[in-house]
């Protein structure tokens, strides 16, 4: 009951000091906070003495051999964040909103407007091809865009910053690599070194933001460019081999942010040079975690304001020694981007996963069948990639897949069938990637529910094009219709879970009452209900967003577990809707 009454006493709040005379002197300001406080109502609450956004300790364990592999499924969708707010941290963070978040951000951009001169001042006359000669107008500017820089992160809450570790010099170490990358709040160690990055060229030309960038002196990628990758790769090696005359190169080798619940794969960028690097964590040790920015959850706005409304944001950088590689590793950028990682890894006590930018595709594709964040599809994408099997699967490869998958309708294949199908090698690999589709646990699989989760991982934005590849493979042959139970398995295979009801949704689609539907019967169903899945597929009796479904455990296949244990596992059940 005390819940329900302070989530009735914020909305009350929040209605009244949307009507404080401030609106007549300070209009825009006014119009941002009431936007802030309306936003805040919308929050989900959360339970007294419930961690946000942690788990369970066992799962912050990696194999021994780095690589994660004994990561227990369901594992945390590292592209997910969700805020959950106590009715009394709503409250505070409201009254943080009329009062300090409106002089935090005042003073954060006056100091950023105060920095432009003097980045100006500084980047006049310089090349993009050598180093110019340090005077000391250029060391008087340096030196006071560190203070100004310092200035405006003590403005947004981080007093101070806990830096570990010796940094190594550029001589030594001429890239750094950040691990995990979760915020644009990520950039307080690059304007502490003034070290350089590498940017989008579309970011040079940004008023403000754009002469404070060139100032550092970054690598710029074109996206207009086809050969701006190559470019990008040759520039970091010419600077890196230049003996230090170049400031370093940070490079946060994940290349997208996560919610800093592992470590996704590295981009080799950064170890192509084959030079020594020098591995940086960082650290947000807050109870409350405003700081992640990631593809699905708060937005950049969002986060700015909720992180100025805390009182305090603090943050650890740590400089782990220095990383020669081996010859080999030399050899094999993917060898040292991995072994980089591990160790990592290993300084944050966090899991390692194969999954990558391209992944996070897959998580936030848009359409009627939006991926949960608990599937198992994530995994089998990851499994696809390092198998080879989604290389080259364009619409008619996965056509051929589908007539063949039908021929093949009534048989169940073993491990060494599913390897002859697909033409590999029985490994460890292949059979991870057969156990997932393994349902009753019989040691064979229903060959068209691979195909299924090959389609929707290789055009995750096509849902309706998944479905009508597997209506085809299901369908009978007198009547092209199939029946409620070949709806549940393509469902479930699309949306990567371990059990869907779908009688409410086939009994809405089967108006005649006849048993079966056909895909014309669907799609015309889809073009009345766009949102189905939303609709038929998640229960109200559960959690917002998380499908009708068991747990997962063995990919898409229910076995023993432990319901504790998956409340802890899976926050991104309940993640805010976009």
């Amino acid at each position: 009951m005390a819940p329900l009454l302070l989530n009735h006493l914020v909305s009350s709040l929040t209605r009244h000091l949307t009507r404080i005379t401030l609106s007549r002197t300070y209009p825009i300001t006014t119009t941002i906070i009431s936007r802030c406080l309306s936003s805040l109502t919308s929050y989900p609450a959360r339970v007294l003495l419930t961690p946000v956004m942690k788990l369970p300790n066992k799962q912050h364990h990696s194999s021994e051999n780095g690589d994660g592999s004994d990561l227990p499924p369901p594992f945390r969708n590292p592209f997910v964040h969700e805020l959950r707010f106590t009715p009394l941290e709503k409250i505070r963070i409201g009254v943080m909103t009329m009062t300090v978040f409106p002089v935090r951000l005042f003073f954060a951009v006056l100091l950023m407007l105060l920095a432009w001169p003097f980045a100006f001042a500084a980047a006049l006359g310089r090349s993009e091809l050598a180093v110019e000669t340090e005077t000391w107008w250029r060391r008087i500017c340096d030196i006071a865009l560190r203070g100004i820089m310092r200035a405006m992160w003590f403005c947004g809450g981080f007093h101070w910053v806990t830096v570990k570790g010796e940094p190594a010099p550029p001589s030594q170490a001429p890239i750094l690599t950040l691990a995990p990358h979760s915020s644009y709040f990520d950039a307080i160690p690059v304007t502490m070194t003034m070290a350089s990055i590498v940017m989008k060229t579309e970011s040079k030309n940004i008023p403000v933001w754009g002469t404070l960038i060139k100032f550092i002196r970054p690598v710029f990628v074109s996206r207009s460019d086809q050969d701006s990758r190559k470019k990008t790769v040759e520039e970091i090696k010419r600077r890196a081999h230049a003996g230090g005359e170049w400031p370093q190169i940070m490079i946060f080798p994940e290349g997208t942010c996560t919610n800093r619940s592992c470590l996704i794969t590295f981009k080799p960028g950064a170890f192509i040079p084959a030079v020594p690097v020098q591995p940086v964590v960082l650290r947000y040790p807050n109870k409350m975690d405003t700081i992640t920015w990631t593809w699905q959850g708060p937005g950049a706005f969002e986060i700015l304001w909720l992180t100025l409304c805390q009182f305090h944001n603090p943050i650890e950088i740590e400089y782990l020694p220095l990383y020669t590689p081996s010859e080999e590793e030399k050899n094999n950028p993917a060898l040292f981007a991995n072994n980089v990682r591990s160790i990592m890894a290993k300084a944050l006590e966090l899991p390692i996963t194969d999954l990558s930018f391209d992944d996070c595709q897959l998580s936030l594709a848009k359409g009627p069948m939006r991926v949960p964040s608990n599937s198992s599809l994530l995994q089998f994408n990851r499994l696809a990639r390092r198998l080879g099997l989604r290389a080259g699967t364009t619409d008619t490869v996965l056509e051929q897949q589908a007539s063949k998958a039908r021929k093949l309708w009534g048989y169940r294949l073993g491990l060494g069938d599913f390897a002859h199908y697909l033409d590999l090698p029985v490994t460890d690999m292949l059979t991870e990637l057969h156990s997932l589709f393994n349902q009753h646990g019989d040691g064979q699989i229903d060959i068209r529910e691979y195909v299924i989760a090959l389609s929707v991982a290789c055009q995750p934005s096509k849902a309706m094009d998944t479905l009508r590849l597997a209506f085809g493979m299901y369908e009978a042959k007198e009547d092209r219709a199939i029946v409620e139970k070949d709806l549940a398995s393509i469902l479930r295979t699309a949306l990567g879970v371990a059990e869907v009801d779908v009688t409410e949704l086939f009994s809405a689609i089967d108006t005649l009452d006849a048993g079966k539907i056909t895909h014309d019967d669907f799609c015309r169903f889809v073009e009345q209900h766009p949102d189905f899945a939303q609709e038929y597929l998640l229960s109200s009796r559960t959690t917002p967003s998380t499908p009708h479904t068991a747990p997962l455990v063995n990919g898409f296949s229910v076995d023993h577990y432990d319901m504790e244990e998956q409340t802890c596992s899976l926050p991104g059940q309940k993640r805010k809707e976009d």
